[in-house]
């Protein structure tokens, strides 16, 4: 969900997924695949870089240890063993 601001001030979310257009004229519209219309005061790039934010922590979430786990594997080849390890 990204956090908008309806011209009187208050907050809402909106679910991302739903926008189906962003519009300036010169306020900004948007309209959800339902069909509804909401004005609110962020400029259309800003709502494009809460929508972009958004989607990555969403994957970021789903996804939480790959990144780690290819960062070992690189340091594994890198250190080497080269001689058994005595207890």
């Amino acid at each position: 969900m990204i956090k908008l601001t309806r011209l009187d001030g208050s907050e809402f979310l909106v679910n991302p997924d739903l926008i189906e257009a962003v519009e300036e004229t010169p306020d900004t519209h948007i309209t959800l695949v339902n069909g509804k219309k909401y004005l609110v005061l962020e400029k259309a790039p800003a709502i494009v870089d809460k929508i972009v934010t958004f989607k990555a922590l969403v994957l970021h979430r789903a996804n939480p240890g790959k990144a780690k786990k290819y960062l070992f594997r690189k340091k594994m080849t890198i250190y080497r063993l080269c001689c058994p390890l005595e207890d």
